[in-house]
């Protein structure tokens, strides 16, 4: 099972992942496993030639590698690890690397966002079933410090719950689909609003 997690703080790896191509490429082989770049273009509306450029850039700083089973054009790559972290418990981050955990944070929200449209578009195509499981959650609490971590950690350890699953299909109960969480615990600022 690959390591979940990496951590991610050099400037230029931050870079090399903030890039809409390069993510999707990413999270395709998170979820579907080895896939060719020709396979990867069919399901990106991209060409090839351009995945192969991405992947090999990507490769450089280790987001993906070559999986077993194929030659030239018809080798298939894989991710060596699941998931990223960034930005979040490094104070002492260089202005590079803010920046870049910014660009990065930027382009990973904004495909969730993408994500959470397309499913809200399409929940009507969806069965009862599904349709009663959709769930859109937002709320503002007054927090301490302490609190806030507490309650970002505890979300960690729900979502981290079934991660599992993305490599090891034989844990997917029948029935099982792909399904998004975007969680984020943050100060939030609002006019004239002081802390109490």
């Amino acid at each position: 099972m690959p390591t979940p997690h990496r951590r991610l703080s050099d400037p230029r790896e931050l870079n090399a992942l903030a890039h809409p191509v390069r993510m999707a490429i990413v999270e395709l082989l998170s979820i579907s496993g080895p896939l060719t770049a020709t396979e990867l273009a069919d399901r990106l509306d991209e060409t090839p030639a351009n995945c192969s450029w991405h992947l090999r850039k990507l490769a450089q700083y280790g987001f993906v590698e070559e999986a077993e089973g194929g030659t030239g054009r018809q080798r298939p790559w894989q991710v060596p690890g699941l998931g990223f972290r960034w930005g979040d418990e490094n104070d002492s981050a260089s202005i590079d690397e803010r920046r870049a955990a910014e660009a990065l944070s930027e382009v990973t929200m904004g495909r969730a966002v993408d994500r959470l449209r397309e499913a809200q578009q399409r929940a009507a195509e969806e069965s009862e079933e599904w349709r009663a499981a959709h769930r859109s959650t937002e709320m503002v609490a007054w927090l301490t410090a302490d609190e806030l971590k507490e309650m970002n950690d505890a979300i960690d350890a729900v979502l981290d719950r079934y991660v599992e699953r993305l490599t090891e299909p034989e844990q997917r109960p029948p029935g099982a689909r792909p399904c998004e969480f975007v969680a984020w615990g943050v100060l939030t600022y609002f006019p004239g609003v002081e802390p109490a």
